[in-house]
């Protein structure tokens, strides 16, 4: 196993722990037959699992000194051609799996987490399992419930298309240097739907037009997303209560109200 040794001139918070980095790596083990794409390797910590997994990896990184690290051969079974130099949030993902669906996984940079997973979101064909590491806060975002408070945005729009599990917690104490958060992992996993059963391109917008105003009732967080002069309808029980209580079940069945009350006022 290589000892990968992190480099503190990139100002990252490095995992030094390797028992965490194999539970980690260990988290795409149910989908053995399809390729994996790492998003931010870094010095190769959680890579190096993955190869002697035997997995068909590719690595996504950004960073030109950790890109020349990896290419030296501090990773034994890494091939030079598999390591991509590129911003993963501009990467078309298609072409680079040649159309191939794949598993991603991360030690994910805190500060573009929600972008990637918005990135999943919209490659959600291709994207069959995303498991990996980042702020504990946003990974318990993205895997509440119903009725949780930290219910936002992602976790609705994930769970449309993913199972979402929180499967543990990271201490700050297992990084070079330590960060200030707690860090947690998670999995998402394709849940097989194809068809929500409504206007998704709508759905987001019903979705982030009531978190946009979470303390309000439906009923008048979505008042802007109706046509002028309609309101609410009186007798649905959903106007009563507020985004982070709807199901994804209920926000597809607001989003079907709303098209019908658009498409009635045309």
């Amino acid at each position: 196993m290589a000892n990968v040794k992190p480099k503190k001139s990139l100002g990252q918070h490095f995992l030094t722990d390797l028992n965490i980095a194999a539970r980690i790596a260990a988290t795409v083990d149910d989908c053995p037959g399809l390729p994996v794409v790492e998003v931010g390797p870094g010095m190769g910590v959680l890579t190096q699992f993955l190869i002697e997994a035997g997995r068909d990896l590719t690595v996504v990184e950004l960073d030109s000194e950790s890109v020349e690290y990896l290419r030296q051969g501090h990773v034994p079974g890494l091939a030079s051609e598999r390591i991509v130099e590129a911003d993963f949030l501009r990467l078309d993902l298609a072409a680079l799996m040649h159309g191939h669906k794949f598993c991603l996984i991360g030690n994910y940079p805190y500060n573009i987490s929600s972008q990637i997973f918005f990135k999943v979101l919209d490659n959600r064909d291709l994207v069959q399992e995303c498991s990996g590491m980042l702020q504990r806060e946003v990974a318990e975002r993205i895997c509440a419930p119903e009725g949780s408070k930290t219910r936002g945005i992602l976790s609705v729009l994930l769970q449309v298309w993913y199972d979402a599990e929180y499967l543990f917690t990271v201490p700050e104490h297992v990084f070079n240097p330590p960060p200030k958060v707690k860090s947690g992992v998670i999995r998402l996993r394709r849940n097989g739907v194809t068809d929500p059963g409504c206007d998704f391109a709508l759905m987001r917008t019903v979705v982030k037009t009531t978190f946009g105003q979470r303390r309000k009732t439906i009923r008048n967080s979505a008042r802007p997303l109706l046509p002028p002069g309609t309101a609410f309808p009186a007798d649905s029980p959903l106007g009563a209560l507020r985004p982070e209580q709807l199901s994804v079940q209920q926000f597809i069945e607001l989003t079907n109200l709303i098209d019908t009350l658009r498409k009635q006022a045309q």
